[in-house]
């Protein structure tokens, strides 16, 4: 693969974004917020880049892990026209940075001093050979619970903090006559309750081991054999018609009263902010038991991809210093149900639940627990992610029991590297 910067990528990167003289262009935007908690954040970005006289060229494409989004950039960059700015995860970043493919943010992150407020295990995903390649919308965790306050109350259910606790609270959902665990039936969402899963059975060392270092006796090993046995008891409490769900519409049916919990990340705050609905009063967030202290992250950001015309240049630069500024991360994430990438955004204007994210995500980036999400694409790159995918959802929907699962998980893993 060729290298990043080659002479003629680092004259148009230099020229993209220190350059203020030419008018921004209007920004086209290709990205996967599509309901309706997601889409009232990028409102936030929207109207910020209005103020300054750029418009906003919309480009969604539905899909909440981000793989058909990642399928149409690729097919716009094959053609030659690639859109001004993508929302990206993780190592799909890096992919594209050794292509050749983004431009060079790094006066705009020296202007702003984004090397001091951002927290080194985002930066990882941010830059490629030490230069800023995107720009950090937020830092998200994956190992929430999401919970109805009316529910837990009505059938006096405390907070769980051990597994056996949260599997007691479940059966008592489920018979009461109500979904116990909201869940949408795909590939990533199974994936995503994995991430805590496995996070409960070994703690931050085997996680780390199994996705991460992607140690075989980790991957086929008795904790793993164990998560999966805790996937399946998981399974027993979802509804019949799961299958093909999506994450709102699982959410919606905690908010609504139907279901009494749900795994997820906390862009499910979103939903619940969206519906009106307030933290300790109407539902309860919590990390799932057995977790506490760690903190599996993503964090969208938004690379710009290397162009020629200095108009579309200038409106990258414009665009990188909105998203990183203080003001914007806490008006976007107050929205959004993440925390801000940078650390010295104040807390003033998040609810409780932001609050408690904000205290975990500072813990953990202190403690060295601070692990990025196998099942969002920052604890490998997506041909193992995938490989990971496919046998979780497999055990999921019965065709492994919990220790051909785990053989299966070596397996596919060693196939994928």
């Amino acid at each position: 693969m060729r290298g990043y910067f080659g002479k003629t990528l680092t004259a148009m990167a230099a020229l993209a974004l220190t350059t203020s003289v030419a008018v921004a262009d209007d920004v086209e935007v290709l990205h996967w917020w599509t309901s309706g908690g997601e889409a009232a954040a990028l409102g936030v970005l929207k109207e910020d880049l209005a103020g300054k006289s750029i418009g906003w060229n919309d480009m969604p494409v539905a899909g909440g892990g981000g793989e058909a989004a990642m399928t149409a950039v690729r097919a716009r960059v094959t053609a030659g026209n690639p859109p001004t700015a993508v929302q990206m995860l993780g190592f799909d970043i890096q992919d594209w940075a050794a292509e050749g493919a983004l431009a060079n943010l790094d006066e705009v992150a020296a202007a702003e001093g984004w090397d001091a407020v951002v927290p080194a295990a985002l930066q990882a995903f941010s830059k490629y050979d030490g230069h800023w390649v995107a720009a950090p919308v937020n830092v998200h965790s994956t190992n929430w619970v999401w919970a109805n306050k009316a529910v837990m109350d009505e059938l006096g259910i405390a907070e769980p903090t051990t597994w056996d606790e949260f599997v007691a609270a479940l059966q008592k959902v489920k018979d009461s006559g109500r979904t116990a665990l909201a869940h949408g039936g795909q590939a990533w969402q199974e994936a995503t309750m994995f991430d805590g899963v496995v996070l409960s059975v070994g703690g931050p060392e085997f996680y780390k081991a199994a996705f991460i270092d992607l140690d075989p006796a980790a991957l086929g090993g008795e904790q793993m054999v164990e998560a999966f046995n805790r996937m399946a008891t998981l399974r027993s409490f979802v509804d019949d018609n799961f299958s093909g769900r999506d994450w709102n519409l699982a959410s919606a049916m905690v908010i609504n009263g139907e279901a009494g919990f749900q795994i997820m990340g906390d862009w499910a705050k979103g939903e619940f902010i969206n519906a009106g609905k307030v933290p300790g009063v109407d539902f309860a967030c919590f990390r799932v038991p057995g977790t506490a202290g760690v903190v599996t992250f993503n964090s969208d950001q938004f690379a710009m991809f290397a162009v020629a015309d200095a108009g579309a240049q200038a409106a990258q630069a414009e665009m990188a210093r909105s998203i990183m500024s203080p003001a914007f991360q806490s008006a976007f994430n107050v929205v959004k149900g993440s925390v801000p990438s940078r650390t010295d955004v104040p807390n003033d204007a998040f609810d409780d639940c932001g609050k408690k994210a904000m205290a975990d995500l500072a813990a953990a980036a202190e403690g060295g627990t601070l692990i990025g999400s196998m099942a969002h694409g920052h604890a490998n790159r997506a041909a193992i992610k995938n490989a990971i995918y496919d046998v979780v959802t497999a055990h999921f929907n019965g065709e492994y029991d919990a220790e051909t699962a785990a053989a299966e998980l070596v397996t596919a893993v060693e196939a994928a590297q």
